[in-house]
């Protein structure tokens, strides 16, 4: 309501000020010439003035809404052509009735001509505004239909962003509950001391990263804290590294992206029967973006396996076309019989 307001207070005066130029300029070039009456140009002025408000206020609040805008383009060419046919016609009988007859008799035979002229002249003016009109409304228009496509395209983004979000909490209690479950058999005691941790991991998935953006030392703090949590049911034999370095903790970065990419390491890079590593390293580099490289080995899983939904990837990527358009970088590869995953992106300040 009062962004409303504010844009038509805006736009009356600008309208107040053009209209205003409009009036006073000629008056003060009259003012300078001594040769003819001032009043009387003055007054000549005010009546062409005033047909071309009639002409441009006619069209801008009348004719192109209920006309042009409705597709009307007939009708609305049509009083278009009266109009300004009507109003030109009005304002040169004016001029030729006021005007004292010149006393030169050569002045009086070219008269005819001289006022064909003047009437083209006049209605060329009020054709030229009626144009005005038509562009300042379409331009108008067009301004408020792309603002409210924009206000409508950002709503859609955000309702997107968050089912996606939905998505991906039951996606990475399902993943860890199954990492959980696994331990219970082994170490009852292990998978106790896990729930305790998965909880302090579901807070900050459920509570505390409700904007799109969070500080970058919370980010790195739950992805820590979920590489422990995984630690814990790793065989001793399994070699598992994480390097964070990053020196400007304030920035922000878009939650819970990197941590798709961690939960597959886990999921696809730990054997039971083989030599298994994970590497993880999180860095700032030179270009002060977040890069995190993930290097794993590369066991994966087969049709049968149930752990996990298979959308980890797929919702990765959708949300980075969201959050961070054209100014990502995710790659992944199998290197032999290892995998790599990296995912470089900017920070941002906080506002």
């Amino acid at each position: 309501m009062i962004q409303t307001r504010y844009k038509n207070t805006l736009q009356f005066l600008i309208h107040f000020i053009v209209w205003g130029l409009v009036f006073c300029l000629p008056f003060i070039i009259f003012w300078k010439d001594s040769d003819f009456n001032i009043w009387d140009k003055m007054f000549h002025h005010m009546v062409v003035i005033s047909s071309m408000l009639l002409v441009f206020y006619l069209n801008y609040f009348l004719l192109i809404e209920k006309n042009l805008f409705q597709r009307k383009i007939g009708r609305f060419l049509l009083y278009n052509l009266l109009l300004v046919v009507i109003a030109g016609a009005a304002v040169h009988y004016f001029q030729v009735s006021s005007t004292p007859p010149m006393p030169n008799p050569k002045d009086i035979q070219h008269k005819p001509n001289l006022d064909t002229f003047f009437l083209i002249r006049d209605i060329i003016t009020l054709v030229v505004v009626a144009v005005l009109s038509v562009a300042i409304k379409m331009t108008g228009k067009w301004y408020i239909t792309e603002t409210e496509r924009q206000e409508e395209q950002k709503e859609r983004t955000e309702a997107e962003l968050k089912n996606l979000r939905q998505q991906l909490n039951p996606h990475f209690l399902f993943n860890t509950l199954n990492n959980i479950y696994a331990l219970i058999a082994i170490s009852p005691g292990k998978a106790q001391e896990s729930m305790l941790e998965l909880s302090k991991l579901l807070r900050y998935v459920l509570y505390e990263n409700n904007g799109n953006f969070v500080p970058v030392e919370r980010e790195l703090n739950f992805i820590h804290n979920y590489v422990e949590l995984m630690r814990i049911r790793l065989n001793p034999d399994v070699d598992m590294k994480i390097d964070i370095n990053v020196a400007e903790m304030s920035k922000t970065v878009a939650p819970l992206l990197f941590i798709t990419l961690i939960e597959n390491a886990f999921k696809h890079g730990i054997s039971p029967s083989h030599a298994s590593f994970i590497y993880i390293n999180i860095y700032q580099d030179s270009n002060k973006q977040l890069n995190c490289t993930i290097k794993n080995s590369y066991f994966p899983k087969g049709d049968s396996d149930q752990s996990g939904s298979g959308i980890g990837l797929e919702n990765l990527r959708r949300r980075l076309d969201i959050l961070y358009p054209h100014n990502h970088i995710l790659h992944t590869e199998k290197d032999g019989d290892a995998f790599v995953a990296e995912l470089i992106l900017p920070l941002h300040q906080i506002n």
